[in-house]
């Protein structure tokens, strides 16, 4: 077996074809290398990583609200671009951090 790296995307919905299959077998046997670059995580390291992993999924969780807006405003979001959506939670969570816009929403 070849020891070159293959990228192949499979977008959702696709199957892997059976070469496919047979590369992610014999990877899998492979043993794992660690050197001078990349050593291999200590149980503590690892802990850390986790939590701090655990801390960053739990940060990006968004809920899901529903917000009444004027039709124009909705209109002028959506002519900014097809991700709307992200960019008025961007525009909201922008005008939070503004003490001056928020006073002057109230």
């Amino acid at each position: 077996m070849e020891n070159n790296i293959t990228r192949t995307i499979i977008y959702a919905g696709q199957q892997p074809t059976e070469e496919q299959i047979h590369e992610i077998e014999q990877a899998a046997l492979m043993p794992i290398i660690t050197d001078e670059d990349a050593p291999e995580l200590t149980k503590e390291q690892y802990a850390e990583m986790t939590a701090i992993a655990k801390q960053r999924r739990k940060k990006q969780i968004q809920p899901t609200i529903s917000l009444r807006i004027s039709l124009d405003t909705l209109e002028r979001a959506k002519a900014t671009g097809t991700n709307y959506t992200d960019f008025l939670s961007r525009l909201l969570e922008n005008a939070m951090n503004d003490p001056q816009m928020v006073s002057k929403s109230l």
